[in-house]
């Protein structure tokens, strides 16, 4: 069931009225339901191993509440972890394992050694919500209050708007919300109307701009052996753009729905492209993710804690764990190692002391250095292998192409439709990079001008969504790792 259907939009107005008339006490018991049949509606399968993932990290919070030996709550979250973790592994990683395995055997002139495979669907969702139960975990162990409530616990875990592609949230943010959610008054016409407005708006990303930046990627990478280095280098970039527009615009999505119903999910994404350098990059860009790896693994990695070799080390192995996080596949762990590299000789030669006075050349050549390098590493994001990587980078060099091969990749409405939605993405970004929010402008408009916006921009998103189904309706990128 994808944000962008006809089919959710019926099952959210069903579980918001609902969930506004019933009971304040049976509120959650509501949400799980509703949490659980948005899950089965991908595999009903997968729906057992959400249930134990989730019983597993409930229990282990519990019980580590209680211990008061160090040795035991390290022995109670180890558990924990690899009990979680391992389907994750079984799942994602171990036909990768084997794979690399056998092709390191085969280097070696041994041949293959393992012919054992894993070929299961992988569950949608498995990193997210795996992290988000584990980091529960951990934060208890760290002294956090463990949550008693089976119920709120599992709502926590499995709620619906953030499961198949987060924000990866933690305990202290979604519990306090869902405990008050037994107890407030939910109708509040200014939070619900922000929260449409976000859905609107991440929509509008998803339909009018990803998918229609899919249309020129997908169509010059699936003939990358007729296009020349403009071509190519024009697909490399709007898929930088496709990937914020596709991941951004779920997120939301995503939020949006949440605050419908009462519940704030933290911001994913601040702009990324406006990032001066890599270390600005990635504070921007999937943050739930990038918080989560600095917070379980880079500080018991040991931080900055263990002198300067130490920390870029431990930067080193959370950008390639990162990039793994992201795939099986070598392309992965070499688009998180490049950008691991970068981060290090940035923190080893960039001046220590913030530069007040910085003129508008410089920075806007570091953004676009950031952005220039940040785009070819997709390269390895976007191709499914090394060779398909190397048989890119080497049509580059073989033409130069002609302009106009540009142009023609898409028909003219889309074409114009397409430099429209961007246009209109880079005035957003940069106002609300400014400080200024839209919707709060949007607020203090006419009523006609709003609503006249809010149908305009849902009518299109209505068309371009069943225009662009004709071929094939288009998942979130996210939705496969």
């Amino acid at each position: 069931m994808r944000f962008d259907s006809v089919q959710f939009f019926v099952f959210f107005l069903s579980v918001v009225c609902v969930l506004f008339f019933m009971h304040k006490k049976a509120r959650l018991v509501w949400l799980l339901v509703c949490n659980y049949y948005f899950y089965m509606c991908w595999n009903a399968k997968s729906a057992l191993l959400l249930a134990f993932i989730t019983l597993c990290t409930y229990i282990a919070g519990r019980v580590l509440e209680t211990a008061e030996d160090e040795k035991r709550k390290k022995r109670i979250v180890a558990v924990c972890c690899v009990a979680s973790f391992s389907f994750l592994f079984l799942f994602k990683y171990f036909n990768f394992l084997v794979d690399s395995i056998n092709g390191l055997s085969g280097m070696a002139g041994n041949g293959k050694i393992i012919g054992l495979r894993m070929d299961f669907l992988l569950p949608i969702g498995i990193s997210f919500y795996t992290f988000q139960a584990v980091g529960y975990v951990i934060d208890v162990y760290r002294g956090e209050k463990a949550e008693h409530n089976l119920i709120k616990y599992a709502v926590f875990v499995s709620f619906f708007p953030q499961l198949g592609s987060g924000p990866i949230e933690r305990g202290r943010n979604i519990l306090g919300q869902l405990r008050e959610l037994e107890t407030k008054k939910l109708w509040d016409y200014d939070r619900i109307k922000n929260g449409i407005l976000l859905m609107l708006w991440g929509l509008f990303q998803k339909i009018i701009l990803a998918d229609r930046l899919a249309l020129y990627v997908d169509t010059v990478f699936g003939n990358y052996q007729h296009y020349g280095l403009l071509v190519l280098v024009t697909a490399l970039i709007l898929y930088a753009f496709q990937l914020y527009c596709d991941f951004d615009g779920y997120t939301n999505i995503a939020r949006g729905v949440a605050q419908v119903m009462g519940i704030t999910l933290m911001q994913n994404f601040k702009r990324p492209y406006f990032a001066a350098n890599i270390r600005d990059l990635w504070s921007r860009w999937h943050i739930s993710l990038t918080s989560w790896f600095r917070d379980y693994l880079y500080i018991p990695l040991g931080g900055g804690r263990k002198g300067n070799f130490r920390k870029q080390l431990n930067v080193l192995i959370v950008f390639c764990v990162s990039g793994l996080w992201h795939g099986a596949s070598w392309n992965y762990v070499i688009w998180g190692a490049l950008h691991g590299l970068l981060t290090v000789l940035y923190n080893l030669f960039s001046s220590s002391e913030k530069k007040k006075n910085i003129s508008f050349s410089t920075k806007l050549r570091n953004g676009l250095m950031t952005f220039a390098f940040f785009d070819f590493t997709l390269l390895f994001f976007r191709l499914a292998s090394l060779q398909d990587v190397s048989a890119v980078l080497i049509q580059m060099t073989r033409e130069l192409g002609d302009f106009t091969a540009i142009l023609g990749v898409l028909g003219d409405g889309d074409r114009n439709l397409l430099i429209l939605g961007l246009l209109i993405l880079f005035i957003v970004d940069f106002v609300h990079e400014k400080g200024i929010c839209i919707r709060n402008w949007v607020a203090k408009q006419e009523g006609w001008f709003r609503y006249l916006l809010y149908i305009g921009i849902l009518s299109a998103c209505i068309y371009l969504k069943i225009h662009v189904e004709m071929g094939g309706a288009r998942q979130f990128i996210y939705f496969q790792f």
